[in-house]
């Protein structure tokens, strides 16, 4: 195209009558500056740069706040195609500043997608745009300006009324369909302009894309029929790593995976107001409660709550702490490193003159970063933390032995003993069989020195190693978020995190057939024992720290209600039928069992759970209580539990409103937040 085509086309646009403002016609003008600038970029044969027509288009189309953006890359190749669209973009500057975002379907942000011009011949739409000045110009002589610019007016106002195809939604977020759309088409109605669907789509309700994140995979716990399994047998649980990375999840605008919804770790995220044990030889007084089931009008809900011992200040043991850092190349990310050895330095003030510290870092191989120093040398403690840098591969069963050496030379005898390991989780170079790790850190936990794991970050996590290594070494697991997280496991909870005051707690519950005649534990999959492990005490089970809290639910039917999800057999003797033994004024009965630190020997527990724990309404039940069942169905809900029932978003979040309570802390305030935001992002499920 010559300098004296542009100057004619030029000179003909003065004529140009400006269209009033619309809405209508500033859509159609963006349209037609974006295909017509990239329509001469292909015919100038020089390779576009930055992003394509559809990416600009949502450059001026911002998120939020309605500001024009108009970053333009001028080249002197461009030049004159800039200077002819002149009036449109004038046209555009003056509708866009008072139009609102809320009249332009075609240009809300979500219909908005990313699509580059198809690299074919010129057709249809785009090359009238492209076209429609320097046809006109070279029809008509230069006198006849004005009607050369009128008719290049009428080409280029019917190019761009012409009808635009709308284009399905790609289920996985393709772009590339809208281009395919546009190549196939060839015609004037085939442009791959962003348009908006008949109605707003909501937001998907699975993650975009795989974290890289690694999670144990579990069945959901059954319904079980009383006539045929009346017993139930699991082991305690106070982890809450569940709960900090589904609030991270959603935070970051995506649905965390089912297996990382842990139900009991969500429930036990939250500290409840059970009653407080007097001495450390019984360190629980079980609570019970029965109310109906929020999400199943037909069943009622079981809690069932115990909270430990915490010893006065006058009783606090010394501490022996060996922090085991993962140093290796995958921490190095603000939310890893820099996290960690700030979490950390909470922890370091929380401790006495009489507690001491060593660090072990562990990358290509393990060191010793501090030797056993006392607690009261803070400066030298934290120094060393500040030192820590991240690079090299994962040694973790290297830097495991090493910890474990310290803490065993340093060992106080009646005293903490710990190791406190600090990590993504990604153990790739050392012991490769996780049973032959696990076997040692059960084999230290036999010996007196216990393993906490603090998991970091995003992209790797390894949180089944994590969970694994806990569950063997007697200690919790708990998913740093945030330095808030931090501070609420490190110094809030300190006591607990670190000073075990019984082991091996299990629960077990049998059920009474002529009062239940189903039921679920909601939760603790990968807890679950075998019956006759309760009473042996060579199988391993929780562990509960001093002043932790932990909370069981069950969902039962009772005899007769209409909940009942197992199929009667035809042959089955109906339970009005059976041979009463003991009473009917039972559901069942509890035991619990633990052993306290140091004692080979456990002990035991028991209550009924009688018909007078029961009310009549959720109201009437204590707020306590309808917070577990709220918190409970959030995460059924969220991991697309088939016994979720109906309820509703807005239904948990004011059955957990309702029962919020003091929240000083804010915790149980900004669960209903993500409760809105888990709602925002699965609005259907």
């Amino acid at each position: 195209m010559s300098d004296e085509i542009h100057e004619d086309e030029l000179q003909a646009l003065k004529h140009v009558e400006t269209p009033a403002p619309s809405a209508a016609a500033r859509r159609r003008a963006l349209a037609a500056a974006m295909v017509a600038f990239d329509a001469e970029q292909q015919k100038s044969k020089t390779p576009a740069k930055g992003n394509g027509w559809a990416a600009r288009l949502r450059s001026i189309v911002p998120q939020g706040n309605w500001i024009m953006d108009t970053r333009f890359t001028y080249g002197i190749g461009t030049a004159a195609v800039a200077l002819l669209l002149l009036p449109l973009g004038y046209q555009l500057y003056t509708t866009t500043a008072v139009t609102p975002l809320s009249d332009l379907p075609a240009l809300r942000p979500e219909a908005v997608r990313q699509a580059e011009p198809p690299a074919a011949p010129e057709s249809g739409a785009e090359a009238d745009f492209a076209v429609a000045a320097r046809e006109e110009s070279e029809a008509a002589p230069a006198p006849a300006a004005p009607m050369a610019a009128k008719q290049a007016g009428e080409r280029l106002q019917r190019a761009a009324e012409a009808p635009v195809r709308a284009i399905p939604e790609a289920a996985d977020g393709h772009d590339e369909m809208l281009a395919a759309e546009s190549a196939a088409a060839g015609s004037a109605d085939a442009v791959a302009v962003p348009v908006a669907a008949p109605a707003p789509q909501p937001m998907l309700a699975v993650p975009t894309e795989p974290t890289g994140d690694v999670f144990t995979r579990f069945d959901e716990s059954p319904v079980q029929l009383v006539a045929e399994a009346p017993v139930s047998t699991f082991s305690v649980d106070v982890d809450t790593a569940s709960y900090a990375y589904v609030r991270r999840s959603l935070h970051e605008g995506q649905l965390p995976a089912p297996e990382a919804v842990r139900i009991e770790e969500l429930v036990n995220y939250f500290t409840y107001d059970y009653p407080q044990p007097t001495a450390a030889a019984v360190p629980f007084q079980p609570t019970m409660q029965v109310m109906p089931t929020p999400w199943n009008a037909d069943t009622q809900l079981l809690q069932i709550g115990i909270k430990g011992y915490a010893p006065p200040v006058t009783e606090a043991r010394p501490s022996n702490l060996v922090f085991l850092v993962d140093t290796s190349g995958s921490m190095d990310e603000p939310d890893k490193l820099p996290l960690l050895k700030r979490a950390l330095g909470l922890l370091v003030g929380q401790l006495d003159a009489d507690d001491t510290i060593a660090i072990v870092a562990y990358a290509g191989s393990a060191g010793v970063v501090l030797e056993p120093t006392a607690a009261s040398d803070k400066t030298r403690i934290l120094g060393a933390l500040d030192n820590l840098w991240a690079g090299g591969s994962t040694a973790g069963a290297a830097g495991i032995e090493l910890a474990y050496r310290l803490a065993a030379e340093q060992r106080v005898e009646g005293g903490i003993n710990r190791v406190i390991l600090a990590t993504d989780g990604d153990f790739n170079v050392g012991i490769e069989d996780p049973e032959a790790l696990e076997s040692f850190i059960a084999d230290k936990r036999d010996a007196g020195i216990f393993l906490s794991v603090l998991g970091f970050g995003q992209g790797n996590l390894g949180d089944d190693t994590m969970q694994a290594l806990a569950q063997n070494g007697n200690g919790v697991a708990a998913y740093i978020d945030s330095f808030q997280e931090a501070r609420k496991v490190l110094v809030e909870q300190v006591g607990g995190t670190l000073e075990t005051i019984a082991t091996d707690v299990k629960i077990q519950v049998e059920f009474n057939p002529a009062v239940v005649s189903e039921y679920r534990l909601v939760g603790y999959e990968t807890r679950a024992l075998n019956r006759e492990d309760f009473n042996n005490d060579r199988v391993d089970a929780g562990d509960v720290g001093a002043g932790h809290t932990v909370t069981a639910l069950y969902e039962i039917v009772p005899v007769g209600a209409a909940g009942g999800l197992i199929e009667p057999l035809r042959y089955e003797t109906p339970a009005a039928a059976l041979p009463t033994v003991g009473t009917t004024d039972e559901y069942g009965f509890l035991k619990l069992r633990y052993k306290l630190p140091g004692e080979e020997a456990s002990r035991l527990i028991e209550a009924p759970i009688t018909r007078d724990l029961a009310v009549e309404s959720l109201a009437a039940a204590p707020a306590d209580a309808r917070w577990a069942a709220a918190v409970a169905a959030f995460g059924q809900k969220l991991k697309g539990s088939r016994y979720a029932g109906d309820l509703r978003w807005d239904e948990i979040r004011s059955l957990a409103q309702g029962a919020r309570g003091a929240d000083e802390n804010g915790y149980r305030a900004e669960f209903i937040q993500l409760v809105d935001a888990a709602a925002a992002l699965a609005p259907h499920r």
